[in-house]
Formats: structure tokens, C-alpha cells, sequence
């Protein structure tokens, strides 16, 4: 079996762009990081926060992603129901007077 971190990386994406797991994903990324047991103990110099570093950044990146995707469309929803509204012609007659 190959692991490299092309695909740890597409299966932590993947997982945080299904809306099932995507909270249990995302605590279990923030358990892991105060979480004194790490892949690489933090107590090592470098290495140590590098398993950190490497689990926040893709966090926030595939968090971010998935923020700027719902914005996105949320935003294309409210452009073309304001463009439906728009589209509708208003018929208006003037009041007879007595």
C-alpha cells in the first residue's frame, strides 16, 4: 500500500467537503492539536510543531474553502432571485376618481 501526503491531503478534503462529517472532522482536527499525543512528539524542536503546522493550515484552508463555496452560492441564489423580482412587470392603473 503508498501513502504519500498528496493522498492524506485529498481524503482530509474530501471528508471536510461532506457536510456529514465535516464537524466531526473539523473537532477532530482541534481535538488532535491540544492533544499533548501527536505523530511527532511536540517536545522535538522542529519536527515537533510540524505535524501541528501541517493539520492547522489545511484546516483553515479547506475550512475557507468551504466557507467561500457556500458564500458563493448563496450569493448566485439572492443575484437571481433579486433578477426574478426584477424580470417581473408591474402592471399599475391609476385610480378612477369619483
Amino acid at each position: 500500500m503508498n501513502f504519500n501526503l498528496q493522498s492524506l491531503h485529498n481524503w482530509y478534503r474530501t471528508l471536510l467537503q461532506n457536510p456529514k462529517y465535516r464537524w466531526w472532522v473539523v473537532g477532530a482536527s482541534i481535538v488532535y492539536l491540544v492533544s499533548p499525543i501527536d505523530l511527532i512528539p511536540d517536545f522535538i524542536p522542529f519536527a515537533g510543531l510540524l505535524d501541528d503546522t501541517l493539520i492547522i493550515s489545511l484546516l483553515v484552508a479547506e475550512v475557507s474553502q468551504v466557507a467561500k463555496t457556500k458564500l458563493q452560492s448563496k450569493s448566485t441564489r439572492w443575484n437571481t432571485e433579486k433578477a426574478d423580482v426584477a424580470t417581473q412587470v408591474i402592471d399599475v392603473q391609476p385610480i378612477p376618481a369619483d
